[in-house]
């Protein structure tokens, strides 16, 4: 692992985030699972107190993704609405919960320290800034939006245009290709080892860990993601 960042003179090419935990703080995630377990207790009148009920959306959302099998996309609305149906006791259509969840994401989501502004760096210069990502696309585009980085990627890859999810290679590979770039010049941010550090360094990618487990996939380690600017060259 290279722990300095200025001391590697690579031609980067691409920069791909994950978003939850890198670009997306996730406890602000969780603390509007939270607010929206409060909205739906107001409007269908849970049969539990909040917090069953928040603990009863965590259980059917958590199982819905251990159900996948090996690496096949599971959409995140869809264990949304299971949820949802498992905390009212009842079967709830979309379109009357999903305005609500939205809007409370809306209010609720925050990016990490330096995230916005290091995109917004990075997408000032010719390199490709791209996402690679275990999320619905329509998701995806949301989060964008509130943080206002609707317009600063070149591509986004995630797990439902794939039909994979990390550490899958068809995910850095479907990357790769949207950014014409060869691996070895394409850096990988992300949280979890076993998916974004081992899956991107198996791909051919160099990696940068926030947050991440240490380990011989791990090329750079940052606490503050404006450091990535350093590792490829960048004056913040």
């Amino acid at each position: 692992m290279n722990d300095d960042p200025n001391g590697d003179t690579n031609d980067w090419r691409a920069v791909f985030w994950d978003i939850g935990g890198v670009l997306l703080d996730v406890g602000s995630a969780r603390e509007s699972h939270r607010r929206f377990v409060e909205a739906l207790d107001e409007t269908h009148g849970l049969p539990t107190s909040v917090d069953v009920a928040l603990e009863t959306w965590r259980t059917e959302v958590g199982r819905h993704f251990q159900e996948r099998a090996g690496t096949e996309f599971r959409s995140s609305r869809a264990a949304y609405g299971r949820a949802v149906d498992a905390v009212v006791g009842d079967s709830v259509p979309s379109d009357e919960w999903l305005p609500a969840f939205e809007r409370v994401q809306r209010e609720t989501l925050r990016p990490n320290p330096g995230a916005v502004e290091t995109v917004e760096r990075l997408a000032e210069t010719d390199r490709h800034v791209g996402v690679v990502s275990d999320i619905d696309t329509a998701e995806a585009r949301l989060i964008f939006d509130i943080f206002g980085l609707a317009d600063a990627f070149d591509s986004v890859t995630t797990s439902e245009s794939v039909g994979r999810t990390k550490p899958d290679s068809a995910m850095f590979e479907a990357a790769l290709a949207a950014a014409d770039a060869p691996p070895e010049t394409a850096l990988m941010v992300g949280d979890r080892y076993e998916h974004d550090m081992r899956g991107a360094a198996d791909a051919g990618l160099s990696t940068v860990a926030y947050g991440a487990d240490g380990g011989p996939a791990v090329d750079y380690r940052v606490d503050d993601l404006r450091e990535i600017l350093d590792i490829v060259g960048i004056e913040r």
